[in-house]
């Protein structure tokens, strides 16, 4: 299995996505090329995913949205930036996934028990 369930990584989207925001402010489709790079691959978020987090994060108050012309090309472009809210929840789900980390560690095997089937 070369990529990751959507299932397994769903409560992390939007740790995923926040610290990308406390990077810069970005835009949907730069995000998502991000994550696709920085996984190198290993977890393409669907655009419906990507978008969802954003509204709950906005109506959360962890990010907020704001418009910006696109140099040249006169298209309005949506971008998103953390808040200070936000950067808080972000540490706290840093937080989250050591402790999840090491739980689940527990479970899993460190060798392949019968083969590579």
């Amino acid at each position: 299995m070369n990529s990751i369930s959507s299932d397994v990584i769903r409560g992390y989207n939007d740790t995923m996505i926040l610290y990308l925001l406390m990077q810069r402010p970005s835009y949907g489709y730069e995000i998502s090329k991000q994550i696709k790079q920085l996984t190198q691959e290993k977890y393409i978020i669907k655009e419906t995913t990507l978008y969802s987090a954003f509204t709950r994060m906005e109506k959360n108050g962890y990010i907020e949205s704001f418009s910006s012309d696109e140099e040249g090309s006169g298209k309005r472009r949506t971008y998103y930036r953390i808040t200070e809210s936000g950067k808080n929840f972000y540490k706290e789900k840093c937080r989250e996934w050591i402790l999840t980390k090491e739980v689940v560690e527990h479970f899993i095997l460190k060798e392949e028990p019968y083969g590579n089937n």
